[in-house]
């Protein structure tokens, strides 16, 4: 089936969360029960990727994984985005959601209040917010380790206070399975996508 192709998104789901609380995976599955032609996963970590690679000579498809690459440039590439985000907060968002076309955009790093105020700003009545939570055992065992200078940094703490999420996903494995979770999301993604093509 071809995507469904619309001029303004009819849902945008601005995902939250500490690293390792599985933000991908969870976008991830809601983009595979929603399909491709509804819903489009937006990365606002890739243009910053893309252009801080290109800048330095560095390998943007490595800087895209999980893996020790990222993470050796990871404090410099977060106050290089910091800066850029000083100079124009909307500048990666915008990046981001050019050319853009499905009825439903997943953006599965939301991490500063300026990347949500820009969404609630520019698509204020399509705009939800959810937020990924996950134990610090739960992410111990899936890589984390607390890196100062990083886990304590505004791109990990800027939204854990002071933000209304519409639903709190938990993703640890004592918690109501993602099925149960995620009920409510896909049922109002599926409903906008519906009433965006009729």
């Amino acid at each position: 089936m071809a995507a469904m192709v619309t001029d303004t998104p009819k849902l945008i789901l601005l995902f939250s969360g500490k690293r390792k609380s599985g933000k991908d995976y969870i976008t991830d599955l809601i983009h595979k029960r929603l399909g491709s032609e509804v819903c489009c996963v937006l990365r606002l970590s890739a243009p910053l990727k893309e252009q801080y690679a290109r800048e330095r000579g560095l390998d943007y498809e490595e800087l895209l994984g999980s893996g020790q690459y990222k993470e050796q440039y990871r404090a410099d590439m977060i106050a290089w985005g910091e800066r850029r985000r000083t100079q124009d907060p909307g500048f990666f968002c915008r990046l981001v959601t050019s050319g853009a076309t499905h009825p439903v955009w997943i953006v599965s790093d939301a991490r500063r209040l300026s990347d949500l105020q820009w969404f609630w700003r520019e698509y204020p009545s399509q705009s939800r917010c959810v937020r990924v939570e996950a134990s610090e055992d739960t992410r111990r065992d899936r890589g984390w380790e607390f890196t100062p200078g990083i886990d304590d940094a505004e791109s990990e703490c800027g939204l854990d206070h002071g933000v209304h999420f519409d639903w709190v996903i938990r993703n640890d494995s004592d918690a109501s399975p993602l099925e149960e979770q995620l009920q409510g999301l896909l049922s109002l993604a599926q409903d906008k996508a519906r009433a965006g093509v009729s």
